[in-house]
């Protein structure tokens, strides 16, 4: 029974090591979309108060 033990030790290591490199490589594009949004968003919004202040 103690050798069944040892070699199940190693099996849980890699099937958590599986599970950790699963969520290392996962797909992570939704943050960086929403993310160039919001900038390109306030970039617009800069370019509209820098033009008020030139016509004064």
């Amino acid at each position: 029974m103690a050798a069944l033990v040892w070699l199940l030790i190693p099996l849980f290591a890699a099937f958590g090591a599986a599970i950790w490199a699963r969520w290392i490589a996962r797909n992570r594009t939704i943050g960086d979309v929403s993310e160039l949004a919001g900038y390109s968003r306030f970039r617009e919004a800069m370019e509209k108060s820098h033009s008020g202040t030139d016509a004064a």
